[in-house]
């Protein structure tokens, strides 16, 4: 169908295949994406959240299964292949900038991203005006330090820079992996309320893990829920708008036939 963005068939991903620790992280996992779904994904631990991620972005090679992006199948292609077509935020948010070079700088390298190189490699006065109006839309005061080494930054700062730089490219899938984790409960607030005007000014098709069942409810037009590297939960449109906490938890016992063992997820 030409209005599927991702698609995954029965994705199967073991680690330490044959020894003790074996572990079964996906189970012929099925997922179609719709181009501009906003899916939250939710989950205990060991649930399979972030393995699904990285069997995306080819981070992890996948056992048997294929991954199919924009009508492409990618199941083999390597990571730095599939870099140009996918931005991504982690939770860390030391992990998506150069802290030693200037926010500019970071910028630019994001926007050169799987381009070919030149030896011209400055910055042109229009890149520095459109960084500039993106930077401004954060409402973070970045626009007026854009020569400040981006290891000066808060937490917060550089999460917002690293989605900027994320999406720069207009990427054909946004992976978000519990990207507001780290921060304090008011800067992670304005990180998603950034991330859900970017998504939607942008259209992007976007998958993002988050351990609060609040912000799983609140943002996106989807919300899947994993447990045992399964999606044991789909739920979208008026459903999804009518949830709440209590009643996703029971949705999930019934699904699973287990309680919900995260409690940072439902405290938060």
């Amino acid at each position: 169908m030409a209005d599927i963005m991702l698609s995954l068939k029965n994705v199967c991903k073991t680690f330490n295949k044959g020894t003790p620790n074996e572990k079964k992280a996906l189970s012929d996992l099925s997922l179609e994406m719709k181009k501009g779904d906003f899916i939250t994904v939710i989950g205990g631990n060991g649930a399979g959240k972030s393995t699904l991620l990285n069997t995306i972005s080819g981070t992890f090679s996948v056992d048997s299964g294929s991954v199919i992006l924009d009508g492409a199948d990618i199941t083999k292609k390597p990571e730095y292949k599939r870099a140009k077509d996918i931005g991504r935020v982690f939770q860390d948010p030391l992990m998506g900038t150069a802290a030693t070079m200037e926010i500019v700088e970071n910028l630019a390298l994001a926007s050169r991203r799987g381009k070919h190189r030149t030896l011209s490699w400055g910055v042109r006065d229009s890149e520095r005006k459109e960084y500039e109006r993106l930077l401004s839309g954060l409402n973070l005061g970045l626009e007026n330090r854009m020569g400040s080494k981006v290891g000066l930054l808060s937490g917060g700062q550089r999460q917002a820079l690293t989605l900027l730089m994320a999406t720069l490219q207009h990427p054909k899938i946004l992976l978000l992996d519990e990207h507001t984790a780290a921060l304090d409960p008011k800067t992670a607030q304005t990180v998603l309320e950034q991330t859900d005007r970017i998504v939607k000014e942008q259209e992007l098709t976007t998958l993002m893990i988050t351990h609060n069942m609040k912000d799983a409810i609140q943002y996106g037009n989807r919300l899947i829920m994993m447990n045992e590297g399964k999606i044991i939960l789909d739920i979208g449109g008026e459903e999804k708008q009518k949830l709440t906490v209590e009643s996703l938890i029971a949705m999930f016992s019934a699904s699973s036939g287990q309680d919900f063992a995260n409690d940072r997820a439902i405290l938060s």
